[in-house]
This record gives C-alpha cells, sequence and structure tokens, in this order.
C-alpha cells in the first residue's frame, strides 16, 4: 500500500486537473420493432367466453382468420405456432371436456390470448460490459465483449437486453448488427435445488418453523421444483396435522424468486431478453452490473446484481451465467441486502466474497461475506464531500483491479439532481480504505445527453479495461447510451491521494 500510495503522490501535482475523456461517436438507441410475446390473460370469467366465440366458426373462416394472423406477425417472430401454443395450454382449462378443438382453433386460441411487448419502446440505458466467453478468431490487441443494458417499455417495465462487440487494438469499436428479433427464455425444470441452502435462506428469512420442518423433512439433498410441490401439497392434505399459511406462502415465494431459465443456443445474444418472471420483480428487473468473477481455482462466472421491482418494494439480486445462454436466478439474503446499487468484486479478498453497496440510500457502502448469498453487515466507505455528490453518491458497476488498487467509478447527485460519474481508487488488501479520488467529476452531462426521460444524467454500470484505456458504457438522461475512453494512467495521474485518517485530503 505504501508504495502505491508514493507513487499517487509523486503523480498528483496538487493542481486539481481532470483526465481528458474521449466520447465516442457511438449511440445505442431504443428500437421499437423489436418485440417480444407475453401472455395476454384477462379476467377469468371472460376467458371462456373468448375462447367460446372461437370455437363457433367454422373450420374455413378459423383457418382464414389464422393465415390472416400469420401474415402479419410471424415475420416477427421466429417461433409463432409454439408461442401460440404454449398460451393455448395457458386457457385449455377453460375448454369443456367434451368440446372438439382442431389444431387451427387451438392455435386460434392461443393467438387471442398472446400480445406484443416492445421492450426497448421508452428507454435503452445503464449500461454495463465485460468481456465475451469466447475471445476466439480474433486479430491480436483486440476483444470481444457483451454489453447489457436496462431496457424499459409499456407501463415502464424493465428487463435485461445485450449487445455485442470488438474493440481492436486501435481504440476503435465494432458493434455487431442487431437482430431484427428478440425472444424470451424458457424456465429449466430440469435443474434442483440444493436443500441446506433453501433451509438457511428460509431461516434468513425468520420463516423456518414446524410447517417448514414438515415439508423438508422427506426431501433430498437436491429436489425438484415438483418434488418441493408435491410435498407442500402432501402437507396440505395431513387432516390430522395443521399448518401454517404463511409458511407455505414464504417457502413458494422463495422458490419462485430461485429459478433457471435458458435461451436458444443458436440464438444471436441481441436476441436474449430477460424479462421478469417471478412475483418479487413483476414490475421490472434494474440495472444489472455484471462482472467476470475468477475463482479461486481459476474458474470464470459471470454475475449480475440487479434491483427486482414489483411495484410496492425493491429486493437485490443475483444473475448467474457461464455462457449467456444459461442462468440462474437466485435471492439474496441477509440484514445487510438493503436498497439499490449492489456491485460484487471480480475475486475472493482474504477468502471472503466482497461487494459494493448503498444500504441507506445516500453513502457507499462495502460487505464482506463468507457465501455468496447472504450478507449480514456493511461497512460505511465514503460519505458525500463534494458539491456535485452533496445529495447522494454510489458505485457506477463492479471494481476493476489494477496495480494501483481498486478502481470504482462512482456516481454523484448534485444540485437539481444532475447526476455525474466520479471515480475512486481503493487499496488491493484493503479495500475498506479509499486511498485516492477524482476532485472532479470524470464524466458530465453536455447539452446533448442532458436531455431526455430523466434529465441531466450521465450514469453507468460496469465498465472495463482494454490496453490501458478504461472503456466507460454510460446512460444519457434514462434513454439512451453511449461509449466514453479514458486513459488509465490519465486517470490516476488525476486523482488527489486521500489520507487515512477520516479520508483527510493530503
Amino acid at each position: 500500500m505504501a508504495v502505491a500510495k508514493r507513487n499517487l503522490e509523486n503523480m498528483y501535482d496538487k493542481a486539481i486537473r481532470k483526465p481528458l475523456v474521449k466520447r465516442t461517436r457511438i449511440k445505442i438507441v431504443r428500437n421499437s420493432s423489436r418485440v417480444i410475446t407475453r401472455a395476454h390473460v384477462t379476467d377469468i370469467a371472460r376467458i371462456p367466453k373468448i375462447i367460446g366465440r372461437v370455437l363457433q366458426l367454422t373450420e374455413g373462416d378459423a383457418e382464414d382468420l389464422l393465415h390472416h394472423i400469420n401474415l402479419h406477425f410471424i415475420g416477427r417472430h421466429k417461433n409463432i405456432d409454439d408461442i401460440f401454443k404454449r398460451n393455448f395450454s395457458r386457457v385449455s382449462q377453460y375448454i369443456a371436456r367434451e368440446a372438439i378443438v382442431s389444431p387451427t382453433k387451438e392455435l386460434l386460441i392461443g393467438a387471442f390470448f398472446t400480445m406484443e411487448y416492445s421492450v426497448e419502446s421508452a428507454a435503452l440505458f445503464n449500461p454495463s460490459i465485460v468481456p465475451h466467453p469466447n475471445q476466439d478468431d480474433l486479430p491480436e490487441g483486440s476483444i470481444r465483449f457483451i454489453m447489457s443494458l436496462r431496457a424499459t417499455g409499456e407501463g415502464h417495465i424493465s428487463s435485461i437486453v445485450f449487445r455485442s462487440g470488438i474493440i481492436k487494438a486501435d481504440r476503435t469499436f465494432l458493434i455487431n448488427p442487431v437482430s431484427e428479433f428478440v425472444d424470451t427464455p424458457r424456465i429449466r425444470h430440469d435443474q434442483s435445488y440444493d436443500r441446506h441452502l433453501f433451509e438457511l435462506k428460509l431461516k434468513s428469512m425468520n420463516a423456518w418453523n414446524e410447517t417448514s420442518v414438515r415439508v423438508f423433512e422427506n426431501l433430498a439433498d437436491t429436489f425438484s421444483i415438483n418434488e418441493l410441490k408435491s410435498q407442500i401439497a402432501v402437507v396440505q392434505m395431513d387432516t390430522e396435522e395443521p399448518f401454517e399459511t404463511e409458511a407455505i406462502k414464504n417457502i413458494n415465494w422463495l422458490a419462485d424468486s430461485n429459478y433457471f431459465i435458458k435461451f436458444d443456443k443458436n440464438h444471436d445474444i441481441s436476441e436474449h431478453v430477460i424479462f421478469p418472471i417471478s412475483e418479487n420483480e413483476s414490475r421490472g428487473i434494474e440495472d444489472a452490473r455484471f462482472v467476470t468473477f475468477f475463482d479461486e481455482n481459476g474458474s470464470v462466472t459471470y454475475y449480475a446484481t440487479y434491483t427486482a421491482y414489483n411495484g410496492v418494494s425493491i429486493l437485490p439480486q443475483l444473475l448467474k451465467t457461464k455462457d449467456f445462454v444459461n442462468f440462474d436466478i437466485i435471492t439474496l439474503n441477509g440484514k445487510a441486502v438493503q436498497n439499490k446499487g449492489m456491485a460484487l468484486f471480480p475475486r475472493k479478498i482474504n477468502g471472503k466474497y466482497a461487494m459494493l453497496s448503498r444500504i441507506d440510500g445516500e453513502n457507499n457502502y462495502i460487505m464482506f461475506s463468507d457465501h455468496l448469498h447472504f450478507w449480514d453487515e456493511a461497512i460505511l466507505l465514503q460519505e458525500p464531500s463534494l458539491p456535485w455528490e452533496f445529495f447522494q453518491i454510489g458505485n457506477c458497476g463492479s471494481p476493476l483491479e489494477i496495480n494501483e488498487g481498486w478502481l470504482v467509478l462512482t456516481h454523484g447527485v448534485g444540485a437539481m439532481r444532475q447526476y455525474f460519474i466520479g471515480a475512486i481508487l481503493l487499496d488491493l488488501d484493503d479495500p475498506t480504505k479509499v486511498i485516492a479520488r477524482l476532485e472532479e467529476p470524470l464524466l458530465t452531462p453536455n447539452e446533448e445527453e442532458r436531455e431526455g426521460y430523466v434529465p441531466n444524467v450521465v450514469y453507468s454500470c460496469g465498465a472495463l479495461i482494454h490496453n490501458n484505456i478504461l472503456v466507460v458504457p454510460y446512460a444519457m438522461s434514462d434513454i439512451t447510451s453511449g461509449i466514453a475512453t479514458v486513459s488509465i494512467s490519465d486517470l490516476i495521474a488525476c486523482m488527489k491521494p486521500v489520507a487515512e485518517s477520516e479520508n483527510e485530503v493530503i
């Protein structure tokens, strides 16, 4: 730490300097024509009526109507028949047993209970960026990347979408063409839950009691969702011993909130949309902060913390993937899992997982844990101290490891709710210590960037470093996104060393 500190002091010339930030001409804009399908199931009382109207059609009229629907929609979705079949199955229980339903009318009924949803119609913002799992067949000095973005559509429901591209050796960017198709994943029912971990999460929720014990006592060390539901049914049907309804509700909630999804591996990553599935994220999946995590055995896993929103409350959650095709969605538990803006460090520190957070909505905190899913204590890391962050501060994604320390992009909120992007440097061995910071913002909204859905905002959910250049994808006023770059050496030279005592500036 002492050597790194002296290097910083030698480079800093006591005058406030701003690093040279270059904004690229790239603009990642919303595209309202990119649509997914959603089930469009109305009130239960209306479902049989709608089905009945379809069944009254002659077979010829049904074929004509289905042909007309396909004419307008088959070119917008790769698997329209499968979509109609899935949504038919959602309402098939309302069809009388004696009714004869032809394959044509099954598809037609499914079509009436299907709707399109434009995931990007309102905004495309708050990006993060990580190296692509596949770095094969690239020119020397280039890197392939994946960028995640928060997409917002009708009703301000947020989801996660992706872009990909290449950063060339000359620091130019190639953004891959975006597919005209988008698709949501399928829930994987072949995955198993870990009984011990499930029980720990229930106990963390103060939801472990006699009813919970009865549900789990006959389950194996790993169990499927169907095995869990069967055991819940056994407990509910036991007439001799009553059960606690709230306990069953908590078990179901936890199972629904920890689930597994899979995309078609043959689809381009720009076609992947992670759309809300569970109840606690029903109103949006917000601000995914992706990180390339290196385990102690050298294996790589991609994690992303995000905020689940149900219209009333928020809940920090975790995404896990190896390939951006299969994803595990995981609840984060513990007393310190509060508020927004959690960002995982890319490796363990002194044998523990580490994560940045903002549990009080105002200050930056750091947390450590023996288990990735459980976070119980937070340590105050940084309070607002500069005018451009007087209102509140937070992180702009996971820390980046460099020789001088852990580089953390921050966001500060100043007067008139203007958002800025700044930077601090944490000690490599003890990241509870801030050893340097920028006195002036790294990025300030310019005249073009300050106009949008939420004015006067620049914001990022994660950057990467390539060839000594910091690559910062960032949102512009919550409506569109761009990319900026800055030299790491220039950035470090402009940071002001911070004394150990109360962050006193040297």
